[in-house]
């Protein structure tokens, strides 16, 4: 097998290694390729579809992250039919699910192609029984002039992170993590069909019920706020996050000698959550129990000063 391959994209030859993908190539040449499923550390799922990109001889639209790059081909990454397409998947998204607090670069792909996220009609009353609703049996909603969403109640149930399946666009980040590329817990799955497809644990108990190990890993990855740290769900409710306010410190992690990284985010010279990065050879992103939730005995502050956020912080461990 040849150790390079040279493709063309947008009218420019490019040279990589063989077993790269376009969306490799694409991200080597600078061209700013959206993508909502995928992450460098997990593998490609395909579901999500706005990197698909026009290939020379191809009936249809590829997804960039996972077709592999092959010697001559020619590769359209902003084309009218590329653009059409990945509009339609942000609209339908845009249409259906709260993305208010999903990544930045949503919002930027969003004005790019011109979403219009009002496109499918006002928006439906919530259907609050989605969890219980059987796979494969319609259910009514609307009568065709409104738009249905998957806006539900949030869920919280415990003290460390809570699910807010209003903001979920089934991009599978979670249950990729929380399966074979990290975690091994396979605590959450996809369940359901169609519009009724959400990511549930088993039997959708509760997650200090489920075979969850609160490694939060599924948070590290999720591009749109539908997981969620405690922490900081609790702040936004009080108005009292912001992140522009924030610094971020990274150190070693204190419990073990594996020696993961961690990001401190810090407001106010408090912790409000702990993430940790993905080109970190050791993590990868990932963490265990301790290093991404276990910083409280560093809030023990004894009698000095309290801050603004200390009662919001200490209701959302309570």
């Amino acid at each position: 097998m040849s150790e390079a391959v040279t493709i063309t994209i947008d009218g420019i030859p490019t040279v990589m290694p063989a077993g790269s993908t376009i969306l490799d190539a694409c991200n080597g040449e600078g061209v700013d390729t959206p993508t909502l499923c995928y992450l460098e550390s997990l593998t490609p799922v395909n579901v999500c579809r706005v990197c698909v990109v026009e290939v020379e001889g191809s009936r249809t639209l590829v997804p960039s992250c996972s077709r592999v790059a092959e010697e001559g081909m020619v590769v359209q990454t902003d084309s009218e039919r590329v653009r059409h397409s990945r509009k339609m998947v942000l609209e339908f998204l845009a249409g259906s699910v709260d993305l208010s607090t999903a990544d930045d670069d949503l919002s930027r792909w969003t004005e790019r192609y011109a979403v219009d996220t009002d496109r499918y009609g006002p928006v439906a009353p919530p259907a609050h029984d989605r969890d219980g609703r059987q796979a494969g049996h319609h259910h009514p909603v609307t009568d065709g002039s409104m738009a249905e969403t998957v806006e539900q109640p949030a869920k919280v149930d415990n003290d460390l992170y809570m699910r807010d399946y209003s903001k979920c666009i089934l991009c599978y980040k979670c249950v990729e993590a929380c399966g074979t590329d990290a975690q091994n817990t396979f605590a959450i799955a996809v369940a359901g069909r169609g519009f009724d497809a959400r990511i549930s644990t088993e039997f959708d108990v509760g997650l200090t019920d489920s075979a969850c190990v609160f490694c939060g890993n599924c948070i590290g990855v999720c591009p749109t706020g539908a997981l969620m740290f405690r922490s900081e769900y609790e702040l936004r409710q009080a108005d009292l996050w912001h992140e522009d306010k924030q610094a971020v410190t990274r150190t070693v992690c204190s419990y073990c000698g594996v020696g993961c990284n961690l990001d401190l985010h810090v407001q106010d010279n408090r912790i409000v959550k702990v993430t940790s990065p993905l080109d970190h050879s050791v993590t990868s992103g990932n963490l265990c129990i301790k290093g991404r939730f276990g910083y409280e005995y560093v809030q023990e502050l004894g009698d000095l000063a309290s801050t603004p956020i200390d009662e919001v912080l200490r209701a959302a461990r309570s």
